[in-house]
Formats: structure tokens, sequence, C-alpha cells
């Protein structure tokens, strides 16, 4: 199996048998019907990828890995809160008749802010220090801002990403490694999509900083598993599984500005069948 299947599956065991249930506590998700949705949740969840090794996509199913490279583009590349801009329909529900999602995600890493050095949005901050000061260990990002919450139509799950550089010693590379920080995950419907989303985004700014991609790790704050999703779950991680795909970016790429979905390549990706209409809660 792939070691990201291996982690999903001792995930979802550990959440189901071992979480904290939500029923009958005052939670703000409701599914369509307008019953509230409960969780079975774990705190603190931490999951650590060496991309190294292999791309941290799940066999049991499929994980829209070209989407999910459009989508990380559509934030980080084009720092975009429109929908418009986006390939998938994924955000349709959270945007106004506009396409706007407010000033949330890609929003915020548009904002400049001023340094010493001049001034910058953070995704330009971060590939500026990657390029003159790699040992720093201040280059981070943060989109959840206190004061433009009420201007977002859905509040940033993944909000941070802290960068850290090191260097192996045999290698006349650096290597990037980077930690996700999430405030809450739907396990069923997201953990991978964003583990393979921030794993491509880390791919990216190593390749175009002359580095090696290292480890992704990924903190979870609040990892639910919804009242509905637990069967579905439970199928799922008792498949078959698979070999991790090989997922290459374009080598000639050289500017995170150049890239676009037909830069990226999954080879060998073989997979359970899909889960269809996992209802979600809103």
């Amino acid at each position: 199996m792939s070691y990201a299947d291996q982690v999903f599956i001792d995930m979802c065991r550990d959440i189901i048998e071992n979480g904290c249930s939500t029923e009958g506590e005052k939670v703000r998700p409701q599914w369509e019907d307008g019953t509230f949705a409960y969780t079975v949740k774990k705190f603190g969840v931490v999951n650590r990828y060496d991309l190294t090794k292999e791309f941290p996509a799940i066999t049991l199913r499929r994980t829209g890995i070209k989407s999910a490279f459009d989508e990380i583009l559509w934030i980080w590349q084009k720092k975009s809160n429109n929908i418009r801009d986006l390939n998938s329909h994924i955000w349709d529900e959270w945007a106004d008749g506009d396409g706007s999602i407010g000033k949330a995600y890609g929003y915020q890493l548009g904002v400049k802010h001023e340094y010493k050095e001049g001034m910058m949005d953070q995704v330009d901050r971060v590939l500026y220090d990657l390029e003159n000061n790699p040992y720093s260990r201040r280059i981070m990002t943060n989109i959840y801002v206190h004061q433009d919450l009420h201007e977002m139509a859905l509040y940033p799950c993944a909000y941070s990403m802290t960068f850290n550089v090191t260097k192996k010693p045999d290698s006349p590379r650096l290597t990037l490694n980077a930690v996700l920080n999430q405030r809450s995950q739907d396990v069923l419907a997201a953990n991978n999509w964003n583990v393979c989303q921030y794993a491509l985004l880390l791919m990216m700014f190593a390749q175009v900083s002359g580095m090696e991609a290292g480890e992704l790790l990924h903190v979870i704050a609040d990892a639910h598993i919804y009242d509905r999703h637990i069967p579905l779950v439970k199928e799922l991680i008792s498949r078959e599984t698979h070999d991790a795909p090989v997922v290459r970016l374009n080598p000639e790429i050289r500017s995170f500005y150049d890239f676009t979905v037909d830069d990226l390549s999954v080879e060998n990706y073989v997979t359970g069948p899909q889960i269809k209409n996992i209802p979600i809660a809103v």
C-alpha cells in the first residue's frame, strides 16, 4: 500500500474507536435536511509525509490530484477569491452572485505588507526568503486574519504554512520542509485532498528555489468524521490498497508563477472506486 493509505487507515480507525462524539452538543454544521451534523473527533492529529520517498496520495479511492493542483494554484498563485478563476465547482455554494468568496483564502495571500525589503504579499515573501534567507525560522504564512473574518464566506480551515530548510550531509541541495496547520478537517471529504494540495505546493516552492522537497507535517486541531460518513469510512478503509502513484512537475519551470495544471503528470495511479454523493455538512 502507499504510505498515505496506512496513515489514513490508522487515523480513521483511531477517530472511530477512540474519538469524542459531539452528539447532543451545540454544533454549527447542518445537513441539507436541516438536522444537526454531529461528528466523532480527535484533537491534535499529526501526520508526517516524506516526499523524498513517495507522493502522499491514497489509493483506497481516487484523489483528484490535478483538480487539487488547480485549486492550490487558484489560491496561492492566482491569489484569487473568485470561483470563476477555478475550474472545479467545489466552492460554488460559498460564492456570491459575482463568484466571490469574500476576503478569504487567495485574497489574503495577495494582500501586500511592508517589510524592510519593500512591499510584498505573503507568497512573494516566502519566495524571497527561500532565495535570500533559506535558514530563516520566520518563513511562514497565515490567512486566518481576524479583522476580515466577518467578510469571509468560509473561515479558512488550512490556515498556516511554516517552511523550514534543512540539508542532508550527503546532498548538494538544500531540502525544503513544511508544516501545514489546519484548525478543522472533514476527514472523509477533505483529508487527502489537502495533503496532496500542500505536497504539490511544497514541491513547487522547492523546485523554483533549487531545493529538494522533503517532509510535509500536517497538524489538524479537530480531525473529525461526520456521523453520516462513518459507514462510508468503514467501508473505505477495508478496501484493497495499491502502490503510491508517481507524481512529477515539469522540471523546466523556474518561476512559481509559470506553473499550470499541464505541468503536472500523474502516472501509475491505481485506486479503488470513487465514493459518489458524499453528503456535505455546511
